[in-house]
Parts: C-alpha cells; structure tokens; sequence
C-alpha cells in the first residue's frame, strides 16, 4: 500500500522523464522492428489519444485553455507514422502468412469495418481520405491561417488597450501584467496553429501513399517472393493494407476534427455544446419551421414516414421546450443574484467601519438589479466614467463605492461625498426617462418627474416607447444612465476636495522620468507639497484640467520666484495654460463666445481690493455685490439656451474675486481675464454686464 502511493508522486515528480522515455519509444519504432501484440497496443493507444483530444476540444471554454494543441498535435502525427512503418513492415514481411499477421486490431477492422470484402473496404477508406483531407483539413487550415494572421495584426491595437486601461488606473499592474502575458499566448498559439495545421494535412497525404506502397510492395513480395497465387496476394495484402490504413485514419479523422473545431471557435467562449444549444435554441422560431417542414416531408408520398416523423416531433418540442427553460434558467440566475445581494455578510472589521469612503453611492432594494451586470450595468458605467475624468481632467478619482441601502426608499439613491450626503434622487429601473430640454411638454405616456442632475421637467416611460420619444425631439435615457450623469456632476462640483494631499503625491511620483528632475527642483526646495496640491485644487475648482502637469509645475517655479500668494500663483498657472483654456472654451463655429464685464464694474472691483503684503481682500460693500450678482445672472441666463456656454472675461487683478462672486449664482460659468487669451484664439462678444 505505502509503496504504491509513493510510487505515484515519484511519477508525476519526474513526469518530464517519462515524456522524454515516450518519446524515445516513438523514435525507437520508426527504426526497430515491433512485435504484432505491441502493435495493437500502439494502435490502441493511438486511437485513445484522439478521443482525448477531441473530447478535451469539445469541452474547453477557449481555444488558449488548449495552448499545447499544436504540440500534443504534432506528437499525435508522429505516433500515427511511427504505427504505419511499423504496420508496413509487419504487413510486407509477415503478410504470406495470413490476415491476423500485423495483429488483431488490423484483422478486427478488416473484418469488422470491411466484412472480409477488400472493396468495401477501399471504398470506405477513399471516403475517409477524401473527407478528412479536402473537407476538414482544408477548412481548418484556412481558418487558422486567417486567425494567425488576426491575431497578429490586432495585437498592437489590444496592447494599447491595456496600456492604456492601466493609465487609466481602471487595472492593476499585476492584471496588465497578465493579460500581457495571455495575450502574448494568443498570438503564438493562433501562430502554432496555422503551422500545425500543415501536419494533419501532410498526416492525410502520407496514409494515401503508404497505402499504395503497402498494396503494391505486398503484391510484388506475395507473388516474386512468397510464391503466392496473384489473386491470393491481391486479396491478403489489400485487406491487410485497407485495415492499417482504417485503423490510422480514423483516429486522424477524429484529431482534425479536433482542431477544426479549435480554431473555428474563435471569441466564443464556453464548451461547443452550451454554444450550440445557446445559439440555436435562441431562435424557435427556425426550430419550429424547421418541424413543419420534417413534417411536410414525411407526408410526401415515396418516402418514410417514420424518421421524418420522428424528427418533426423533435424539433417542435425543442421549439416549445427551449424558450421556457432559457427563461427559467434566467429567472433562477437573478432569483441567486438577489439572494447573493442580500444576503448578509461578515461583519467588517472596525477599521473598515471607521474609514469614510471618499465616493460612495448608496442603492435603494429596488436599484439592486442595475449593479449586478458587471458588463453593462452601473458598475461598468462608473468605470467608464473614472476612465473619462482621467482623461479630460488629468488625474483618476478615487474608487466609486456601489451599496444597497435597506434604509432608503425603494428607488431611491444618493450620492455621499468624503462622507457626507451631497445629492439624492429616485429612478425607475426598468423604465426610460424621457427629458424635455426645450420644456414643450412631453405627449408620450407616462410618469411625470424631474430629471435630478440639472431639474429638467422629464417622464418615465416604457422601453418600447423610446423610438417615439426620440423621434419626437426628447433626450431619452436608461436608469443606469441618469444615476451615471447625475454622479459624474456632483465629481465635477467636489474634485478639489477629491484631490488629497496623498493623491497629488502620487501624481507628482508617477510622471515620467525625465520630469521627476522637475519636481525635485520644485519640491521642497521651493514650494510645499501642499502649495502644489492647492494650486491644482484650485484649478479644479474651475474645472480646468491638470493633465498638462509639466507645464503646471514650471508655472509654479515661476511665480514662486516673486510670490507665496497661492492665488497668484493659481493666476500665473492658468496664463500658462492660456492655450488650453481657451481650446476648452470653443464652440462649434471655432470662436469663444464671452461676456464682458464693463470697465465701470471693473473699476469698482479694483477699488475694492485691499492689498496686505502679498495677500489680498476683497471689501465690496453687499449691498454693491448684490447689484453686480443680479446684473451678471440676468446677463448670463440670457444666453443659457445657446448652443455653447458663454465665458465671462474680465480684468487679470479682478478675475479671482468675480470669479468668487459667480460661484454662488452661476457654479459652472467660466471667468477669464485678458491674459489667459492665447493670441490665436478668436473671441466674439455676445453681451456686456
């Protein structure tokens, strides 16, 4: 007992030992006479390993689950020959003797598969050749050539995909690392496969000639040598020779069968089976027609009734039967995926408890449903959503915390920034939101509400509905979509806050290396991490994008140079960035349309600047202020409706205190000052307050 268990793991210890013996003994055929008994269990072997081999084909969820396919196909191929020489010698040396002289798995096939008649036997084994050869060898070639090639030409293109997934900060390295690596084995394997697939098709070549060889040199060995009768030497190497070529055929059959079915699977994912009945039983409406005509068929006067019967009766239950079990299966997978959401969880440790998520959004029972596709629902939108403030904005937000909520309303959902509730609203989830921008009204049925993020008058209603509205003029959007839109503004609203102390420090160490001199001069050396942090936050504040981090941090050496004053600082920044703020600002036409604040404001602004050292106050009497807030509001809801959102510019010195004004009537109006205009960008403007 014990020495058989240990007997195992010293096996498997030095499996790569018995790989090379194997293989050895394969070389060792091809050279050295076999005995018949040897023979069969080589053949028996062979036709095992094909099994196998398909088998493991049918049941893979993707072809790179196979990768060593080109190999096992290879060594396959070359058992097959090894057998043939091995059966060839066999047959021409010891052939006189009778039909069971190359063993009793050649006789068994010869008389088995062929009933001791040679024709039947030639016959089935053209059809063979013919098939395995000119049908699926041929096929399967093809299609690897075209996958090989595929594959090589897309690998640049998915490359980038991953770099730039993992700038994004969307994958981890350790996953890009990974799917570097899988991607890498797509492309040798689809390249292994195109040169694998040469080996069947030159396996199918070789049996057809040792074939002929082995009917012809037996015939010629019979008569001049063996003494035998024509007809006698016809007929016991022609049988003997048809069963070695059945015998090795149909295991090459079966193993390009294989590897057609491998490469011919492609994106698809899962085992043959679930793809056949997904796909197929996805359509009952072609089962059914598919009955009706089996049914016609066996109505047909001449031919039988029962098969075609049988097979009208078949493929109408599968009609019937399909749809309903799809269904159940889908009912029963959200049935789990619920409980799965409800059910209650470890409790978390008290350091989890106690840490506040920096974006967190919480989910009445009801909106359960939008976070469980990880492909399309709410989670996949918020990831695209991080992917695109990192790109428009230039940093990647923290990670979006999806929760349900027992504690909130069925529908409803809200919005908690750093741990405080910012925006709250409610949904329907199976619905579409139909809203109205120009405020016409909305003739389509359903619910009325508002849409949450901006409080347009909006109306749930039904999927089907959604041409209609559409064509109508109305902006129609899907549940997911409006909770997407409505966080993506409340991000907006809170990046500075967003930007931590943490974060800026990891922006700053993962630029490029021959900007890190940059900001080792600039940090500590002359200004604070903190300085640095604030002044982005700042530029954040006004939706400015901090991408261009070099050119941010050279403004900032700059001004240190003669300030502190982070303002001044902020200000001497976004005259750097003049070029990409004025880009942002365009509209359609190419021009950026503005409102000008007249010099008489401009004036009283200036006067009320106070000036301390480097620090600066703003002393505008209210009642001042209050003139100026509802002058600017009129102005600036005059022209909301236009096409692009018009700029306010005003004086250099007093940009940051109308700016500080505006926030409170209008968040989203940008406040320019002459020396943020680069000097190619063409301004129109469009009023005066």
């Amino acid at each position: 007992m014990t020495t058989a268990s240990a007997a195992i793991p010293l096996g498997l210890k030095h499996r790569d030992v018995l790989f090379a013996l194997g293989l050895v003994f394969i070389l060792t055929v091809l050279i050295l006479p076999v005995p018949s008994w040897m023979l069969d269990v080589g053949l028996a072997l062979s036709m095992a390993v094909a099994v196998l081999i398909l088998m493991v084909a049918l049941w893979i969820n993707r072809p790179l689950d196979f990768s060593s396919f080109p190999t096992v196909l290879l060594i396959a191929t070359l058992l097959r020959l090894a057998l043939n020489l091995a059966s060839t010698r066999l047959i021409l040396s010891e052939g006189h003797t009778g039909t069971d002289a190359a063993g009793h798995v050649i006789m068994g096939f010869a008389n088995f598969v062929m009933g001791g008649n040679f024709v039947i036997g030639l016959i089935v084994f053209a059809i063979l050749v013919v098939v395995n050869f000119i049908v699926i060898t041929k096929g399967a070639s093809r299609i690897a050539e075209v996958g090989a090639r595929f594959a090589l030409d897309a690998m640049p293109g998915k490359q980038m995909a991953i770099d730039a997934d993992l700038s994004a900060g969307l994958i981890e390295e350790t996953e890009a690392r990974r799917r570097r690596q899988e991607l890498e084995q797509e492309s040798s394997f689809f390249g292994a496969m195109d040169g694998a697939s040469k080996f069947v098709r030159g396996d199918a070549v070789a049996g057809l000639i040792i074939t002929g060889i082995n009917v012809l040199g037996g015939m010629v060995i019979g008569v001049a040598q063996q003494d035998m009768a024509f007809g006698d030497a016809a007929r016991t190497y022609t049988i003997l020779t048809v069963g070695d070529g059945l015998v090795t055929q149909i295991p090459a059959l079966i193993v390009s069968l294989a590897a057609g079915i491998l490469v011919s699977k492609g994106g698809n994912r899962g085992s043959v089976d679930e793809a056949l009945l997904g796909q197929l039983g996805a359509y009952p409406k072609a089962l059914a027609v598919a009955g009706g005509l089996m049914g016609l068929l066996s109505l047909t006067p001449g031919l039988p009734m029962p098969p075609f019967l049988l097979l009208a009766a078949l493929a109408g239950g599968l009609a019937w039967f399909l749809p309903r079990y799809a269904a159940k299966q889908e009912e029963s997978k959200r049935h789990e995926e619920m409980l799965a959401a409800k059910a209650p969880t470890a409790e978390e440790p008290v350091a989890d408890m106690l840490r506040v998520d920096d974006i967190k959004v919480e989910l009445g029972n009801g909106l359960v449903t939008l976070i469980l596709d990880p492909a399309q629902g709410l989670s996949a939108k918020v990831r695209r959503l991080r992917k695109r403030f990192a790109t428009e904005f230039g940093f990647l937000l923290p990670s979006v915390r999806l929760r349900d909520s027992a504690s909130l309303p069925l529908n409803a959902y809200e919005i908690s920034i750093q741990g405080v509730v910012v925006a709250k609203g409610e949904v329907m989830p199976r619905k579409m939101l139909a809203i109205d921008p120009r405020g016409q009204g909305i003739d389509v049925p359903g619910a009325d509400t508002r849409e949450p993020t901006f409080g347009l008058p909006a109306r749930w209603i039904d999927a089907a509905q959604t041409e209609e509205a559409e064509l109508k003029g109305f902006t129609v959007v899907d549940a997911d979509s409006v909770i997407t839109t409505h966080l993506s503004e409340v991000i907006k609203e809170h990046m500075p806050g967003l930007l931590g102390y943490a974060a800026t420090r990891k922006l700053l160490d993962e630029m490029d290396r021959e900007n890190q001199r940059l900001v080792a001069d600039l940090i500590p050396g002359q200004v604070s991490l903190s300085v640095v942090q604030r002044v982005l936050q700042a530029l954040l504040a006004e939706r400015v994008s901090i991408r261009n981090l070099p050119i941010i941090l050279e403004g900032i050496s700059e001004a240190a140079a003669w300030t502190r004053n982070v303002t001044l600082i902020t200000e001497h920044v976004r005259s750097r960035l003049s070029l990409q703020i004025c880009q942002s600002l365009m509209n359609a036409e190419g021009y950026i349309p503005v409102i000008v604040v007249n010099p008489d404001w401009e004036q009283a602004f200036l006067e009320n600047i106070v000036e301390e050292g480097e620090d600066r106050r703003f002393v505008m009497p209210p009642s001042q202020v209050q003139d100026f807030l509802l002058a600017a509001r009129a102005k600036i809801q005059a022209h909301a409706g236009s096409d692009h959102w018009p700029a306010v510019l005003v004086a250099p010195a007093a940009r940051p205190f109308v700016r500080s004004l505006l926030e409170r009537v209008s968040p989203s109006t940008p406040v320019i000052c002459h020396n943020e205009l680069h000097r190619k960008a063409p301004v129109t403007t469009i009023d005066q307050i």
